[in-house]
């Protein structure tokens, strides 16, 4: 069973960031991770440090900065991003400042995208740009700023903005794109037709807890 599912599982960035998480909860997404072979698990800052010694290694840990809603400083997502890269951080899934977007300064988002890279000391980068909150014209001037920036991926959705990943954002993230950056999808991937259906579309990594429960519950069968 899990070689039928591998290709799906190595894309999936195993996550929990409810504001209820516990470490025990958060141990047993990177034993879940580990043991599934998931691209990483996402996970909030606070449990970086404890979870990159916990995985000693076999598993890349991945944390938020500026989540949900994106409107910190700049300065202070550039100290969140420092202590995640300290505490053992691989990946970093900053959100942007939708206002800004909202306003045109498509040149703020780019300086800020910029400094959050620079911050992150050679990690991967993933820029949220909150999909459900943006028009079309947003979507793909976002695109540009995020193939211009030096992150390596743009990314659908925190999951807490009121929507999620739709199969019409990523088709148009991939179409807009430069070709180095690459595509995460989250928020709303409910199973495992929706997991292939957003890599078919040209989806590089998913943001879910539902495909490893999936896979799971199918094992049992």
């Amino acid at each position: 069973m899990k070689e039928q599912y591998r290709n799906i599982l190595s894309r999936v960035d195993h996550t929990l960031l409810s504001q209820t998480a516990t470490w025990e909860q958060i141990r047993t997404i990177c034993d879940e991770g580990m043991e599934w072979g998931c691209a990483s698990v996402c996970i909030p800052p606070c449990y970086v440090k404890q979870a990159a010694e916990y995985v000693a290694g076999k598993l890349p840990i991945c944390t938020v900065i500026g989540f949900p809603n994106g409107y910190a400083a700049t300065s202070v997502k550039c100290a969140e991003t420092a202590q995640a890269v300290a505490d053992g951080a691989e990946e970093i899934d900053m959100v942007i400042r939708v206002g800004w977007a909202k306003e045109g300064r498509f040149d703020l988002l780019e300086k800020e995208i910029r400094a959050i890279k620079e911050a992150c000391d050679g990690r991967l980068l993933k820029v949220i740009i909150e999909t459900c909150l943006l028009t079309e014209e947003e979507k793909i001037a976002l695109c540009q700023v995020v193939s211009r920036s030096g992150a390596e991926y743009i990314k659908t959705s925190t999951g807490f903005g009121g929507g999620g990943a739709t199969r019409e954002d990523v088709a148009l993230m991939r179409k807009h794109v430069a070709p180095h950056v690459k595509v995460k999808a989250a928020g709303g991937i409910a199973d495992l037709k929706d997991a292939q259906d957003f890599l078919d579309l040209g989806a590089d990594r998913l943001g879910t807890s539902r495909v490893v429960k999936a896979v799971q519950a199918l094992a049992k069968q």
